[in-house]
């Protein structure tokens, strides 16, 4: 590539990198100003304009403290039933040979079309009134349990291992979950951060089934406190463009830290170095 090209394809990689960023830089600068400027100019504001009060007035409205640990266990609950189930799923699909794993695989996909707000009625009904988890960090976890898509994903990573690794693993008298726990999962890690990072944002985010199941305020995630926040009481504040933003950040700097942390794990193992041949 001569020089002028790899010239234009850093500032082409520059110039997407600041489309990118800029919507999070803008949400960042509007959570600090003192008089808000919702104009492209606001993106640039005047030194004397920058406060910090935005963050403390939504705190004493919202506890920004409460709602990221209840947001921390709701979401922690999900991700660890994402991991087990699905590895589980995902292995018997992917490795385990049994009568009905096509049929059962043909219901995992089926389920990626169904919609969750056409099941979150019947969920509600089962949930609170049945099984009476209203009111309950269980009952919030409950349904986002299992995660279809990460059961996909962790099969389709299991089928591209070697079968050979597998095969002497059971010679050497190794059990199907010592094979899932000591040769599979060492060797699928990108697959596991993968389905841990898109399962983190659903849950992360909601705030439609959270609300329904609880109204109490000490046990909402940050997504319902800053959902009622903007619906109820924004008007309320000095600035409720800045009270509004800086809830946003302290929602997203969670999963932008944990993007940050681990997307440099994305790398495609070597799958094959195991097998002789």
């Amino acid at each position: 590539m001569t020089r002028l090209g790899t010239i234009t394809r850093y500032v082409l990689l520059a110039l997407g990198a600041i489309a990118f960023l800029f919507p999070f830089y803008y949400m960042i600068v509007g959570s600090l100003q003192t008089d808000p400027d919702p104009t492209l100019a606001g993106a640039f504001p005047d030194p004397s304009n920058i406060t910090g009060q935005n963050y403390v007035n939504i705190n004493e409205r919202v506890n920004l403290f409460v709602g990221l640990a209840n947001s921390g266990i709701f979401t922690g609950g999900v991700l660890l039933g994402t991991v087990v189930f699905g590895t589980i799923a995902g292995y018997a699909l992917s490795v385990l040979k049994w009568r009905g794993r096509g049929a059962t695989l043909v219901l995992v996909l089926l389920v990626q079309v169904v919609p969750f707000q056409l099941l979150m009625i019947p969920l509600y009904v089962m949930i609170a009134r049945d099984y009476g988890l209203s009111d309950s960090y269980l009952g919030m976890i409950l349904p986002f349990l299992i995660n279809s898509t990460a059961v996909l994903i962790f099969r389709q990573y299991f089928l591209q291992l070697p079968k050979e690794l597998f095969d002497a693993a059971r010679i050497d008298g190794a059990g199907e979950f010592r094979i899932l726990w000591s040769v599979a999962l060492p060797l699928v890690r990108p697959a596991l951060l993968t389905a841990v990072l898109l399962t983190f944002i659903g849950p992360w985010n909601e705030f439609l089934w959270p609300f329904l199941i609880t109204k109490e305020a000490a046990l909402q995630p940050l997504a319902v406190s800053l959902a009622n926040f903007i619906s109820n009481v924004a008007a309320s504040t000095s600035n409720p463009f800045g009270a509004m933003m800086a809830g946003a950040v302290v929602l997203a700097g969670p999963a932008v830290a944990l993007f940050i942390i681990f997307q440099r794990y994305f790398v495609s193992n070597d799958l094959g170095s195991g097998v002789k041949g």
